[in-house]
């Protein structure tokens, strides 16, 4: 009747009929607790349920009923293991393999318990056994290695790794592990190798794939590491932290638009962390929405002890949608926190609001600490012996850009007889013909792409570059860490950045007389190279489109037209007080402006109204082509500079266009740049000393016909023959800085200030 019932219960499991099967064995146990099949068999239906706690108390009352059925004990030492009862799973373990000592299973398994346990001694012990009863067992191998270097025995570890593999080549829990060792070793393509083959044998295991992402983001291969986000995303869907990982390496790779999208998804799934938040609102930053920049900048702001640099970089988002409500206390607090060496605004923000030499110089140092730690120098005095000097010019804008605009004819006329030149770039390639026509001024151009900064430092190194110039300094996708590596015996910063980079690393900046005179290089970690005239080259082959647009066209009217195409976060109130006075003192005559987000004109408008000038006064040009741009400045009378931060690039656009200039002498770098130019062109009466002079002479060139049509002829004519227009000179005068750089070098001197004689043979 009994085996009836067993029997019966075992075709209703087999059904799938699990509760009628459940009622038998239940039936049968109430008759007879010590019913050792109905224990076992129900034992093992609990365990098909899930019933784990339920499954080990019956196959446990089996167990204890047939004390020598090794098997029974292995399974219930297994479902001990399943419920962390370790200590409990070993005991049982270790009464199976009393019965039947080269039980192979309960060997592997106990190992596992002892691990867990941090047994690690007797780990090894048991993987021994395990070895010694199956040599070719590649588990045995595997966690003999994990309990290995667990002890620290790392060496011991990985060779016992290599014997698993090599009897299993599929094991991903070896390569896994394998991996893990190598990258703590620092041996990270050995560890690359070992994630990629456990990813191959194992497609759908999140932890290797995260695993490879990282190591490939740690490793600077920011390409493939996107990539492998990106598929660790679909088999992890709703983890936060990898959309935040894939959204960092693809802002490192420019890919801005994704990586948003990428911050965006990690938002939602982890709506409270600050660190995603951060990511979210510094590419925001980049892609230059400033206002909704500014709004996360300002939720972590509110956030528990913010780093200072959140409010500093808020106050340059409210300056680009000139919002000039907090700026005093900005300055305030930004100038304290750099006081306190505290990082909280860049070396390009600080120009924008301060005028102070030493406030730029504390910042720029405090940058450089942050992102360009010390490094073993690449060369170490190795003497080189070219036919020709070898420059190196590096930059992120060798394409439709304003540093372009203004080089393209430099590199054009190097004089290949004496100089070697090339190009280092990491460049988007916007396919535009100035990137055509750059690739094609270069005696090599070498695309850096995803490499790292030791990689393109490692290929200056092997170029034999003599001269490495910096085009970039601290501007955006700047990467001042290449040239930390010292590549080349000789390194220059050049006119991408208006100041120190306050680091010693580089040697020279090359400037002129009017940004950095004498008394002045003390706020300058590099020696000066002062160049004749200025230090901005033009090309004097940009071409202005044949017929220029009207006033009407344009939205002008016939009136007085001032304008400043400065960037919109130059603009500050002290400056636009001044302008909004002129528009009330010069009847009719209007502002025009660059537009560079729409907030920035909407505040402006409101600035302006304030001020008592209508809005509509203020007339909002929009970004155009080069050629179309140097046009439409013909429409304009008197172009009104912006200090602390002069118009640069801007600002020689003007004057080749015909455009005067009135600007005021600054203190600093940035704020020298117009002066400089119109040294250049030969206009220094448009240069004054402070805004009240700067107010008088604007008013008086907006009265006076005359005057403001002598200017404009002595512009015309200078523009065919000063110094800023003169493309083949200025490349003659950067050749005599460099030859007499690399002289230093090679006789064995120091860096040293020094002058570029004017006339040159």
């Amino acid at each position: 009747m009994t085996q009836n019932l067993l029997d019966n219960a075992s075709r209703l499991r087999r059904a799938g009929k699990n509760a009628e099967a459940a009622a038998i064995y239940d039936e049968l146990l109430r008759q007879n607790p010590a019913h050792f099949e109905a224990l076992r068999d129900f034992g093992i239906l609990a365990y098909q349920l899930g019933q784990l706690e339920n499954a080990e108390r019956l196959i446990g009352e089996a167990a204890k009923l047939r004390p020598g059925a090794a098997e029974l004990s292995y399974n219930h030492a297994c479902l001990l293991q399943r419920l962390n009862r370790q200590e409990e799973a070993l005991a049982a373990f270790d009464h199976a393999l009393a019965t039947r000592p080269n039980y192979l299973e309960a060997l592997v398994n106990r190992g596992v318990v002892l691990a867990v346990l941090n047994r690690f001694d007797e780990a090894i012990a048991n993987a021994s056994r395990v070895i010694a009863v199956k040599p070719d067992l590649a588990e045995g191998w595997h966690n003999r290695a994990a309990a290995l270097q667990a002890l620290g025995r790392t060496e011991e570890a990985l060779s016992d790794w290599d014997r698993a593999l090599a009897l299993k080549p599929s094991h991903s829990a070896a390569w896994k592990s394998r991996a893990v060792v190598l990258q703590r070793l620092g041996r990270l393509d050995e560890a690359l190798i070992s994630l990629r083959r456990c990813c191959e044998t194992v497609r759908n295991d999140p932890e290797a794939q995260g695993r490879l992402a990282d190591l490939l983001t740690a490793m600077g291969r920011h390409a493939e590491a996107a990539a492998a986000y990106e598929t660790y995303l679909t088999i992890a869907p709703d983890h936060a932290t990898g959309w935040h990982a894939r959204a960092f390496v693809l802002q490192i790779l420019h890919r801005r638009e994704e990586a948003l999208a990428c911050f965006e998804r990690a938002l939602q799934l982890d709506p409270k962390s600050d660190a995603i938040r951060t990511g979210r609102a510094n590419i925001l930053f980049e892609l230059e929405r400033w206002e909704d920049a500014a709004r996360d900048y300002e939720i972590l702001l509110a956030a528990n002890s913010p780093p200072a640099w959140i409010r500093g970089y808020l106050a340059i988002c409210r300056l680009h949608c000139c919002d000039w409500r907090r700026l005093e206390s900005d300055r305030a607090f930004i100038t304290a926190a750099i006081k306190r060496g505290e990082f909280v605004i860049d070396p390009i923000g600080i120009a924008t609001i301060s005028d102070s030499p030493e406030e730029q110089f504390e910042s720029a140092r405090i940058w450089a600490r942050d992102r360009c730690p010390a490094v073993p120098p690449l060369w170490t005095g190795e003497a080189y012996s070219h036919d020709r000097i070898r420059i190196a010019y590096l930059s992120s804008d060798f394409r439709a850009h304003a540093t372009a605009f203004l080089m393209a004819g430099i590199f054009e006329k190097h004089d290949r007889a004496r100089f070697d030149v090339t190009a280092i770039s990491w460049s988007a390639n916007d396919h535009s013909p100035t990137r055509e026509r750059l690739v094609r001024a270069f005696d090599r151009f070498v695309e850096t792409g995803d490499k790292s900064d030791a990689d393109v430092a490692r290929i200056i190194r092997e170029l034999e570059i003599d001269i490495a110039i910096d085009l970039k300094g601290f501007t955006n996708e700047s990467r001042p860490a290449i040239l930390a590596h010292r590549p080349a015996p000789v390194q220059v910063q050049y006119l991408g950045y208006p100041g120190t980079m306050a680091v010693d690393f580089i040697d020279y900046l090359i400037a002129d007389q009017v940004l950095v005179p004498p008394a002045d290089q003390i706020h300058y970690a590099e020696k000066i190279v002062t160049l004749p005239g200025s230090y901005q080259c033009n090309d004097d082959t940009r071409e202005i489109t044949a017929r220029p647009p009207t006033r009407y066209e344009l939205g002008l009217p016939p009136g007085f037209v001032f304008c400043c195409f400065n960037s919109n976060h130059k603009i500050l109130p002290e400056v636009f007080s001044v302008w909004m006075r002129l528009l009330n003192a010069a009847g009719g005559s209007v502002l025009w402006l660059l537009e560079d987000n729409p907030s920035a004109a909407r505040n402006l408008r409101a600035a302006a109204q304030a001020h008592g000038v209508e809005p509509e006064r203020l007339v909002f040009a929009q970004h155009a082509d080069p050629a179309a741009h140097l046009a439409r400045q013909t429409n304009a009378d008197l172009f009104l500079d912006t200090l602390p931060y002069n118009a640069h690039t801007t600002g020689s656009d003007a004057l080749w266009a015909g455009l005067p200039v009135v600007t005021v002498r600054g203190q600093t770098f940035a704020g020298r740049v117009a002066a400089s130019l119109l040294t250049a062109a030969g206009l220094p009466e448009l240069i004054t000393g402070s805004l009240e002079e700067y107010e008088a002479l604007a008013l008086k060139l907006a009265r006076d016909g005359e005057a403001l049509a002598r200017i404009k002829r002595k512009l015309a004519e200078s523009r065919k023959s000063s110094a800023l227009f003169d493309t083949v000179r200025t490349a003659r005068h950067l050749e005599a800085a460099y030859r007499l750089m690399w002289e230093r070098k090679h006789s064995g001197q120091p860096p040293a200030s020094f002058s570029v004689p004017t006339h040159l043979k």
